[in-house]
């Protein structure tokens, strides 16, 4: 396979169709940089929106699991409800630390790329050193691309497209042109013998954050993938075939540009629900209430009085009292599983669990 840049101009990347289409999608992704901004606590947006591309970036490699089981599950405490809620918590973990990594250096490495596809995995496999890794139909069992695999030929391609990542210079495209280019050529590379489409995925979030595209990881497109995942894949085939870029550039613009817009909506449900309790609580027990409190709130739809004993520094006498007092004015709803008591915030659960997308159409799959 080629190394980046390619050798098209940049013309014959940045068409007319996609230059149009590009103002489109910066226009929306502005927007939404601003509208994240104007929640006053960044990890209400990380904690929960993470993982929700988490859940929806995991169903892309059939890895499915539900909200409940997330919420009621402690990635601190390694305590999960299911195997799958482990893995979605895995991929939420990996995407937080490649965030705070780029926030910290602005440069997405292969180092760190390994490091996000080893927290996803849980192991250190690392680059695919033993041939044989192709990708299939999983419904015919046709072979429909063989990646590179040979280790030596591998490492290369990942050090190239790291130095194209992390120099401007190299090619004068717009981030956004660069970032489809870059998820089409690692996913080409396919470096590990697990975890390559998730890994991929974070890469677009981080390359955002890298560009000031966005100040923190808000933008998931794993949605509109599973939504139209028959044609991400034939698209891909099809820019390795054809070497026509346009397609598959105008699809990543398409799905970074419906995600922008419609994440938009949710920060905006997210913000009016956060002051509507607000209100309620400073009018109902203004002595009760405190920015901490909302945050804890909106941070966790399944809240436990540990999370607000350790986020408010209260004794479990005030935490319960709390809890209990916002069960009884029906902010929360109180449920018992197993010994512990959960205070769920059903309406931010209603909202963030609102579009669901099914999980189930076939996929190419990763033979190693």
């Amino acid at each position: 396979m080629d190394y980046l840049p390619p050798n098209q101009s940049l013309e014959e990347i940045e068409t007319r169709k996609v230059l149009k289409k590009l103002a489109t999608t910066r226009s929306a992704l502005a927007e939404l940089k601003g509208v994240a901004a104007t929640i006053p606590n960044e990890q209400i947006l990380i904690e929960t929106l993470s993982l929700q591309e988490a859940k929806d970036s995991s169903a892309i490699e059939n890895i499915v699991t539900t909200h409940d089981e997330l919420y009621k599950s402690n990635f601190n405490n390694r305590k999960f409800t299911s195997a799958a809620a482990k893995e979605v918590f895995a991929y939420a973990e990996a995407l937080k630390a490649g965030f705070d990594q780029v926030r910290k250096t602005g440069l997405i490495t292969v180092n760190l790329i390994c490091k996000v596809q080893e927290i996803i995995e849980e192991n250190k496999a690392g680059i695919r050193k033993v041939p044989g890794t192709a990708l299939k139909n999983e419904l015919t069992g046709e072979v429909v691309y063989s990646p590179p695999q040979d280790f030596d030929e591998i490492q290369k391609l990942l050090t190239n497209l790291e130095k194209f990542i992390n120099t401007d210079e190299l090619f004068g495209a717009d981030p956004l042109v660069k970032m489809a280019l870059i998820h089409h050529q690692f996913e080409s590379i396919h470096p590990f013998y697990d975890g390559n489409g998730r890994t991929g995925r974070i890469i677009n979030i981080l390359y955002l954050i890298k560009e000031d595209l966005l100040k923190i990881p808000v933008l998931y497109i794993s949605r509109y993938i599973i939504r139209n995942r028959a044609e991400y894949y034939r698209l891909l085939q099809f820019s390795r075939d054809e070497v026509n870029w346009e397609p598959w550039i105008l699809y990543i613009l398409c799905a970074v540009e419906e995600t922008a817009l419609d994440t938009i909506q949710t920060i905006k449900e997210i913000k009016s629900l956060m002051q509507k309790y607000k209100q309620d609580i400073r009018s109902s027990e203004p002595r009760m209430y405190s920015q901490d409190l909302i945050n804890n709130l909106f941070r966790h739809p399944y809240t436990k009085i540990s999370y607000l004993m350790s986020e408010l520094q209260v004794t479990r006498l005030t935490a319960t009292r709390y809890l209990d007092r916002l069960a009884e004015m029906g902010m929360l709803q109180k449920v018992k599983v197993g010994r512990s008591n959960y205070y769920i915030n059903e309406q931010l659960f209603s909202l963030l669990s609102s579009k669901p997308v099914d999980p189930q159409e076939p996929v190419v799959k990763t033979i190693s």
